[in-house]
């Protein structure tokens, strides 16, 4: 596994665009909210360790991950420079884990091609509740810290593209 022991949250913030002018939206899957909650969080403080006002970040709540690709696509209807989609879904005893999984990543890749506002992945998908622990916050860092950096880099390409 690419991320044992390894805290991959971790950034240099001199290679960081400037993100004070920027817009974003977080979409948050409530299932799983132990996690997601957690997630948002870290990408929240990124964003505005990286100077962006807290009025200029919108959070709207989606029941699951399944509902991210709505929450994400109606949120492009505003004047974001870009969007994080946070979900967890974690292996269960049925294909529903697959289902959801790749629904939830193609439809995302969908938002991307056709739209014109970046939406940033930051679902994990995990077999075990402790190892989506260990990437909300844990032992391997906090993904969406990393989802808030990719969405400013991604919010400075759409500007300078």
């Amino acid at each position: 596994m690419a991320t044992v022991n390894k805290n991959l949250s971790q950034y240099d913030k001199t290679t960081i665009p400037d993100a004070r002018k920027f817009r974003f939206g977080i979409v948050v899957s409530e299932w799983n909210d132990s996690i997601t909650e957690s997630l948002y969080q870290g990408a929240y403080d990124a964003l505005i360790e990286n100077g962006v006002l807290p009025t200029n970040i919108i959070r709207w709540d989606v029941p699951g991950s399944f509902e991210l690709i709505y929450g994400c696509k109606k949120m492009q209807d505003r004047m974001l420079n870009a969007i994080i989609a946070i979900g967890s879904v974690i292996q269960g005893e049925t294909k529903h884990f697959d289902f959801v999984c790749e629904a939830v990543a193609q439809g995302i890749k969908d938002l991307n091609v056709q739209g014109e506002t970046p939406v940033v992945f930051c679902v994990l998908t995990d077999n075990t509740l402790q190892q989506a622990q260990d990437r909300s916050g844990g032992k391997h860092g906090n993904k969406g810290t990393e989802a808030a950096i990719a969405a400013i880099k991604m919010a400075e390409l759409r500007k300078n593209s």
